[in-house]
């Protein structure tokens, strides 16, 4: 089980009442919610292995390079003149190393690799896994990833952690026309908004899906468009030519990696905490309560 760790503490943090405090008054929604979110996953799909997956750079250069306006709107200014930073509630923020902390006394494996997003990470331990993967985010991006030959399945959360979207290619193809793999292209086609993505004018979600089932993925559609006998209509075969430079680079931006050099880590779920002490003090320091006591009550069984 791979986690997409900010999209599930952002969804605590905004699904639990911020009147979640530690004892000095420190809202801790976010960590409470997310362990609850854990505890949840745990006792629910029995994953033999666990990895908490972060960002380590949630809006890699290398990715900005190649299209500028990436998660651009997502960029708060700061008067200051300091770096780049992604914009996110003022009570969130303290919370994630908090999140870490927990997380490591509990010995369960958090990876975050520089230059690399979260998604980065889970495409890379998809990649290398030897048997069935169950994907928790709530980013429809990592719908490329599923793969039914190899039980890969993105658990997709509705409410909370315990109403779940299982999604594998069939309800893929329900919603979307095409499967995991062809996910990648219906989404570089139609762009996205929300992660700065313009996509080719003029081609929404439908149109894309019906052009990938017509030509099969994206290189084929470009081929068509060299091909005065494809089945494309005029506006089509015009907006394509005019979005080559996008399609040229697009790819890579749109496409999780699947060669992150991982560190060495123990994957397998704990049945107990790494450094108890270290636990009990955050425990104490932060007001994790029944929160926390229930996930280890869950991992000793």
């Amino acid at each position: 089980m791979l986690l997409d760790t900010a999209s599930l503490y952002f969804r605590a943090y905004f699904g639990v009442p911020d009147s979640v405090k530690a004892p000095d008054g420190t809202p801790v929604n976010a960590v409470r919610g997310l362990l609850d979110f854990i505890d949840r996953l745990v006792k629910d799909h029995r994953p033999e292995q666990l990895v908490a997956c972060m960002d380590a750079d949630w809006r890699p250069q290398w990715r900005v390079d190649l299209i500028p306006t990436y998660k651009a709107h997502r960029v708060a200014e700061e008067h200051t003149g300091a770096p780049d930073k992604e914009e996110v509630p003022d009570t969130l923020s303290p919370q994630v190393p908090v999140i870490e902390d927990v997380l490591d006394a509990l010995g369960i494996a958090r990876v975050g690799v520089a230059g690399y997003e979260a998604d980065d990470v889970i495409g890379t331990f998809t990649a290398r896994a030897a048997g069935p993967v169950d994907i928790v985010t709530g980013d429809r991006d990592l719908y490329q990833l599923v793969d039914d030959a190899r039980g890969i399945r993105v658990l997709y959360p509705l409410k909370g952690v315990g109403t779940l979207q299982l999604t594998d290619e069939a309800v893929l193809r329900e919603k979307y026309g095409v499967d995991g793999r062809g996910y990648a292209d219906l989404a570089l086609l139609r762009g996205d908004p929300s992660d700065g993505l313009p996509g080719v004018a003029g081609i929404g979600e439908k149109t894309a899906a019906k052009l990938l089932a017509e030509f099969g993925d994206l290189a084929g559609i470009m081929a068509a468009v060299d091909d005065p006998k494809a089945k494309l209509t005029p506006s089509q075969r015009k907006r394509l030519i005019e979005a080559q430079p996008y399609i040229a680079v697009a790819p890579k931006v749109v496409r999780v990696a699947d060669d992150v050099p991982l560190p060495a880590v123990d994957p397998a779920l704990p049945h107990g905490p790494r450094d108890a002490e270290a636990l009990r003090k955050l425990a104490g320091r932060w007001g994790l309560g029944g929160s926390l006591q229930r996930l280890l009550t869950t991992l000793s069984a």
